[in-house]
C-alpha cells in the first residue's frame, strides 16, 4: 500500500467514528446515520408545522457536547483540544465561551 493510500485509509477510518446509544444493545451506529434518524424523528414530531433556523439549532445541539467531550478527553487542555478538533485555539475559546463551557475574560 502506498503512503498516500495508507494516509487516505487512516483518515477514512478516523472519520468513521460511531456513537452508541447506551440504552440500545444493538451495534453502534455511524454518526451520519444517528443524525439522519434524529432529523427524521424531529420532522415527524413537527407534524407539518414549520421550523426556522434549523441549521443553527442542529449545530448548537451537536457542537456543545462535542466540545465538552473533547475538553474532558484532553483534561481541559485547550491547546490539545484545538488540535484534536482541527481548530485554531482562539476559535475554540470563542466557542467554549459561547456555550458556557469556560468563563469569559471579562474584567
Amino acid at each position: 500500500m502506498t503512503e498516500r493510500n495508507l494516509l487516505s485509509s487512516e483518515r477514512s477510518s478516523h472519520l468513521s467514528g460511531t456513537l452508541a446509544d447506551p440504552s440500545d444493545s444493538a451495534q453502534p451506529q455511524p454518526l451520519r446515520e444517528a443524525v439522519e434518524m434524529a432529523m427524521r424523528r424531529y420532522f415527524e414530531h413537527l407534524d407539518g408545522s414549520q421550523t426556522t433556523d434549523l441549521y443553527a439549532m442542529v449545530m448548537a445541539e451537536v457542537e456543545a457536547p462535542l466540545l465538552a467531550c473533547v475538553m474532558e478527553h484532553t483534561d481541559g487542555n485547550q491547546t490539545r483540544a484545538a488540535d484534536v478538533l482541527g481548530l485554531n485555539r482562539g476559535t475554540l475559546r470563542k466557542k467554549l465561551k459561547l456555550y458556557g463551557l469556560i468563563e469569559s475574560d471579562a474584567p
